[in-house]
């Protein structure tokens, strides 16, 4: 796998997806020495289920270990921080990583417990973990969810859970966007499996999953979250972050240049019956048989519109296979194309989804 991909995956054997993304990236073989020490960093941030969508999916973390065992890696370790003010025994417990360890004899740790290690991070000192300095290769699980600061957490921001209390404590104070991306100069991200099974709409902490059944990996931080951005409906130059890695030299957010590969292709799901604020954003959508990615794209796309732009649909908008064929006002994706407006993919991402609606609702109001 290069550096300038991202590998997406659909379904709902998690598991099976994860092992996927593995063999076709060649994960043996960009780790090359089995003696090497490969740490396992989910997205842990608090004690609730990945059904939430705020933490990894421990059969994520699961299909990479069957993977890596079966192919003789067997100095792994799983590590994380839970947030601050939370225990992360507790969380290894409540999110399944517990009874993982014990299945698998992958141990846990728990930075929080850990020594750290003052590091200089291109200019700027940062406390990092001694665990994850001792690691030779990192796989990096973050979920792909909205932040109530930064917009966007996915891959450079995980990496917050493998620096002490007192660090994150800090790096809200100076601000989040400088420190995240000074610290990915120093700390590992040589694979990304990116959970885009259910992330949360908006907030780190979860409780406004959106179900999307993709899993996507990649190996370049910044280009990882330049598209996680993209597909939520947001714009990356709108995430300081992600500019200031990339002039820091952590990755390359030219998405352009990016070659994409798709392993299989969406399929329709029944749509998971939505809570809280998503419920709202599904009230303005008509939809039949859809493809939860697509689906996705939509509800983030919604989300981002300020609330007298929503005033102004006067129908609701068509989503999935059962409008192929038939005609219609505003329609996303491909199986709408009979309609007068159409936003076009399959799926198509958030941003998408968002331009179309910036610049086609408000000039031809239906």
């Amino acid at each position: 796998m290069e550096k300038n991909e991202i590998l997406i995956t659909y379904g709902k054997d998690i598991a099976a997806m994860a092992v996927r993304l593995a063999q076709e990236a060649d994960l043996a073989g960009l780790i090359g020495d089995k003696n090497k020490r490969i740490g396992i960093k989910p997205n842990l941030v608090n004690a609730t289920p990945a059904s939430n969508g705020a933490t990894t999916h421990p059969e994520i973390a699961e299909g990479l270990i069957t993977y890596l065992q079966h192919n003789g890696f067997n100095n792994l370790v799983i590590l994380e921080g839970a947030w601050l003010g939370a225990s992360t025994v507790n969380t290894f417990s409540v999110c399944g990583y517990k009874k993982l360890s014990n299945e698998t004899g992958v141990p846990l740790i728990d930075t929080k417990a850990d020594k750290s290690r003052l590091c200089d991070c291109k200019g700027m000192k940062i406390e990092i973990c001694e665990s994850a300095l001792a690691l030779d290769f990192m796989i990096n699980l973050p979920v792909m969810k909205g932040h109530c600061q930064t917009k966007l957490t996915c891959a450079l921001k995980n990496n917050k859970g493998i620096i002490p209390d007192k660090e994150k404590s800090r790096f809200h104070t100076i601000g989040l966007h400088k420190p995240i991306a000074h610290l990915n100069t120093v700390v590992r991200n040589d694979f990304i499996v990116i959970d885009g099974i259910c992330g949360d709409l908006d907030f780190e902490e979860g409780g406004n999953p959106v179900y999307c059944g993709r899993l996507a990996a990649a190996r370049d931080p910044v280009l990882c979250d330049t598209w996680a951005a993209v597909q939520m409906g947001l714009h990356p130059k709108d995430i300081p972050y992600i500019g200031i890695a990339e002039k820091l030299g952590v990755g390359s957010a030219n998405l352009s240049a990016a070659i994409i590969r798709e392993l299989n292709t969406a399929h329709a799901d029944a749509v998971t019956a939505p809570t809280g604020k998503v419920k709202r954003y599904a009230s303005y959508i008509d939809e039949h048989n859809s493809c939860s990615a697509c689906y996705a794209s939509l509800i983030h796309a919604l989300s981002r519109l300020d609330q007298s732009t929503l005033n102004r649909l006067k129908d609701k908008i068509c989503i999935g296979q059962g409008f192929i064929g038939k005609k219609g006002n505003l329609g996303i994706g491909k199986c709408c194309a009979d309609f007068r407006f159409l936003c076009r993919g399959c799926p198509p991402s958030g941003s998408d989804i968002l331009d179309f609606l910036n610049n086609k609702l408000l000039q031809h109001s239906p």
